[in-house]
């Protein structure tokens, strides 16, 4: 799951970018900004974090020797 979330993190990143190549309108940019970053968002929180808790060093059982 934690290169579905670099992914999507990218893919929003590139939605920012393409606001700016395809439009001079301001109002337009912001909307492309926006919605970008509510993409980033979604691939750091909703899935990055999940992959990483689910991984966590605290719920590792601990290694008896």
């Amino acid at each position: 799951m934690k290169p579905v979330g670099i992914v999507i993190n990218l893919v929003g990143f590139v939605i920012v970018l393409a606001g700016l190549g395809l439009t001079d309108s301001n109002t337009v940019r912001l909307l492309f900004c926006i919605g970008g970053l509510a993409v980033s968002l979604f691939g750091i929180i909703g899935v990055l974090n999940r992959a990483h808790l689910a991984e966590a060093v605290w719920k590792t059982p601990a290694r008896k020797s």
